[in-house]
């Protein structure tokens, strides 16, 4: 088993751009902006091909907005018929501690409404997760979805770069374990 598919979970639109929600696309571009220009559209979002460690390994942009993940990454796993246990996602994670990035096969799906619809649109939950931790807001009065949709703290941003670089290294560990489920799950905090 290896890695076919990485998804890579995001919002659409200027308003989100550089929101702790779109952590997945934030650890796309830090890693693989010179590739968006060969990214298509289809599949309800943008896709397309790179290579990691010489493995070529198909990748996803939905564009169907965070709560209707699934759409775009089952339209993309039945067309090029992926297994599931395959198909990697790239998310942030409110119950994780921010700088805490964990690499892990299926699990709960939470409050996390593109889990839930990618679940739902594979009929699994046993797709392979890159969790990217964010930490709950700190204000216990903070509504979740509000705390999501902001900015990271400076602070905050300053580290981005490590934890993405930190946790692709992650992805290139399972890439090249001969374990593969036995090594998960993996993880590393910066702080």
């Amino acid at each position: 088993m290896n890695i076919q598919l990485i998804a890579f979970l995001g919002n659409k639109g200027s308003l989100y751009t550089n929101t702790r929600h779109n952590s997945g696309w934030l650890f796309f571009t830090h890693h693989f902006a010179h590739s968006e220009k060969l990214l298509v559209q289809k599949f309800h979002g943008l896709h397309g091909q790179l290579f990691l460690k010489q493995h070529a390994i198909r990748v996803l942009l939905p564009h169907t907005y965070m709560n209707e993940s699934g759409v775009s990454i089952g339209a993309m796993v039945r067309y090029f018929s992926i297994p599931i246990e395959n198909v990697l996602v790239v998310y942030d994670d409110i119950e994780l501690p921010f700088s805490k990035v964990v690499l892990q096969k299926g699990g709960g799906l939470g409050g996390h409404n593109g889990l839930k619809s990618i679940a739902s649109n594979l009929s699994s939950k046993e797709f392979l997760r890159l969790r990217i931790g964010l930490s709950r807001p700190k204000q216990q009065n903070q509504d979740v979805a509000s705390y999501v949709l902001s900015r990271f703290s400076i602070d905050e941003e300053a580290l981005l770069p490590t934890v993405f670089d930190k946790a692709l290294e992650l992805i290139y560990q399972y890439i090249e374990s001969n374990e593969k489920d036995g090594l998960l799950p993996i993880s590393f905090s910066l702080l």
